[in-house]
């Protein structure tokens, strides 16, 4: 299947990219949409604004940015020749790895703000805060590996 995109391959990538940004930028607010609900669970005209707020976001950005940047990433993936054993994907592989990550953490925050909007907090707001920050840090790494292609 490799190079079966074709001149429409810049295109997908593109799209690819948006879609990421789109998807990050909702990775970046709902952890902090989390901290805000948390710390205003005392509240009880608080506590349904949040909720709202996070359902809209998850329904209206981050779930459909990452489907589409998966969708759209296993396409470009299989037109580099991902699933044909294509060698020097190393470095595609790691980035695959990184991406589950990625989408394992918007499973949490999406678990996590389903635990607030039931009143059940697990978490210390400082931990909370801490967390804040996987998503930026697995950016970091997802990016370097597809600029840079290290391996």
């Amino acid at each position: 299947m490799t190079n079966f995109l074709g001149s429409a391959y810049l295109w997908v990538k593109a799209a690819h990219v948006i879609f990421m940004v789109f998807w990050m930028a909702g990775l970046f607010i709902l952890p902090r949409y989390l901290v805000h609900h948390q710390e205003g669970l005392d509240d009880p005209a608080e506590r349904p604004r949040w909720v709202s707020r996070e359902a809209k976001l998850r329904a209206m950005i981050l779930t459909p940015a990452m489907v589409a940047v998966w969708l759209l990433g296993l396409a470009l993936a299989a037109n580099a020749g991902l699933f044909d054993g294509q060698p020097g994907l190393g470095w595609l592989h790691a980035k695959l790895l990184f991406v589950l990550l990625l989408t394992g953490y918007h499973g949490w925050a999406v678990g996590y703000a389903k635990k607030l909007a039931a009143g059940r907090p697990t978490l210390a707001s400082s931990r909370l805060r801490m967390l804040n920050e996987v998503p930026a840090l697995l950016l970091a790494v997802i990016v370097a590996l597809a600029i840079v292609k290290p391996f």
